[in-house]
């Protein structure tokens, strides 16, 4: 790692892939540091995948400002790279008489963030949206445009047209300090020196930030356990069911996954270990409890998997992006990271700027890179007679339960950002996701990652 950067990007998650993406669009040279063994492997990859219209943020805020903006980029982004988006809409439900009287004070707090399109409902309504809910539902508000994402394609779009953008990814690569002179840092793959530092590592912002003298915030992990339920739970769930919000966070919800699922939770449980991601006991009993309450037949259905995520939980309101001396921090990113993200990544190329970084456009950028397509409201390689004629491989179905190719798995790994691990693959493609969990096709899969595939 000798090279001499313009700008070095800490963390590849989603908001780290976007900073280095928009960065790429100038005649910069760019480095992207990643702890991990692949892109979007922290926070980023145990989101619950929503893409929100900031209708319920703080107005005023840079978060609120950042959501709008960041839904808008997406909807653009996401289309030109084939990542799947199910404009599904939400509905918040009051279950009693003191959330019944707050819907009204939302629907407000949406216009006061430029979002006009919520719509007060009785409870008449509600169940006629969502006929499988609970007993006792008092009322909800329509949130039309809020939709969810292939979150983790999301983060694999950003990172490879940063790469094909320019962007130098260092993978394995995790910050251990910081020179004196704040312009080199220190890595567990080797030093990087570069000009301009950005700090985008997620849930270790704060750590990274005290590394250059700084105690602006203090980040905590907030764990959220999540259920997943089989596909046949799926027209149970024709909208995101949300809760009316409250201080610790979006509370649990229901939600229709773009791979045809359904997921119940999170959880909210605040931590001291950063890398405890496992599920539990008490966090099951929880979900279940929420569950019966809130659509007592789910229950009835299978649950295809569970899974923990890790949330930066802080001390402070609103994002902290905040620049001193060549050295810009991106932290306290909550549940809106994801939509925010490459919003996110024009604040901080505008700030950069602002403060004396040289940027020029490039004359020439590549095309958007087209990016599998995960979803089920599309067409998928294995239903595509065209491609299956052009490449049987499409048609050679390696993981039964998602309907997942040989061809999908070879594109995966010889893709611009690969997978290197049966994770990467699970990712990248949807397989070992489904009813088995890869049971049936996990040996299959170890032995295509230990051969290789040709090119």
């Amino acid at each position: 790692m000798s090279t001499e950067y313009d700008v070095a990007v800490i963390g590849a998650g989603v908001v780290g892939c976007a900073i280095a993406r928009e960065l790429a669009g100038y005649n910069l040279r760019v480095a992207l540091i990643e702890a991990r063994n692949d892109v979007g492997d922290a926070t980023s990859k145990a989101s619950t995948a929503i893409l929100h219209t900031g209708f319920d943020a703080t107005p005023g805020t840079l978060e609120s400002k950042l959501v709008r903006r960041g839904y808008e980029l997406w909807c653009d982004f996401a289309q030109r790279t084939q990542v799947a988006v199910d404009r599904t809409g939400a509905l918040l439900v009051a279950w009693d008489e003191e959330q019944l009287q707050t819907l009204p004070t939302l629907a407000e707090k949406a216009r006061a963030n430029g979002y006009s399109s919520t719509r007060l409902v009785d409870a008449a309504q509600v169940y006629a949206t969502v006929p499988d809910l609970g007993p006792g539902a008092r009322g909800g508000l329509e949130v039309p445009d809020e939709s969810v994402i292939d979150s983790w394609g999301a983060v694999l779009a950003l990172a490879t047209d940063a790469v094909n953008r320019g962007v130098v990814l260092h993978l394995s690569a995790r910050v251990t300090g910081v020179a004196e002179d704040r312009s080199t840092l220190h890595t567990t793959a080797g030093d990087v020196a570069a000009t301009w530092i950005v700090n985008a590592a997620g849930l270790g912002g704060d750590v990274v930030d005290a590394m250059f003298g700084h105690h602006r915030f203090t980040l905590h992990p907030r764990r959220g356990e999540l259920f997943v339920f089989d596909k046949l739970a799926r027209p149970k769930v024709p909208v995101i069911v949300l809760p009316v919000p409250s201080k610790v966070g979006k509370g649990v919800l229901i939600s229709p996954t773009i791979y045809g699922n359904v997921m119940l939770g999170p959880t909210a449980e605040d931590m001291q270990d950063r890398l405890d991601t496992a599920t539990t006991e008490a966090g099951f009993e929880f979900l279940l409890a929420k569950g019966r309450q809130l659509m007592p037949t789910l229950l009835d259905e299978e649950v295809t998997t569970t899974y923990a995520g890790l949330r930066a939980a802080s001390d402070r309101s609103d994002f902290v992006i905040e620049l001193d001396d060549r050295y810009l921090v991106a932290g306290c990113i909550r549940s809106t990271g994801v939509t925010a993200s490459m919003a996110i990544a024009e604040h901080v190329v505008t700030m950069l700027r602002s403060a004396g970084l040289q940027c020029t456009e490039k004359t020439q950028l590549p095309a958007p890179p087209t990016m599998p397509y995960l979803g089920e409201s599309g067409m998928r390689p294995y239903a595509d007679e065209d491609r299956i004629a052009a490449d049987p491989a499409y048609g050679d179905i390696i993981c039964f339960c998602e309907r997942v190719t040989m061809g999908e798995i070879r594109d995966a790994l010889q893709a611009t950002v690969p997978a290197h691990d049966l994770n990467g693959l699970r990712r990248r493609t949807r397989a070992q996701n489904g009813r088995c969990q890869g049971f049936f096709c996990g040996a299959k899969l170890r032995e295509i990652l230990d051969q290789g595939v040709e090119r």
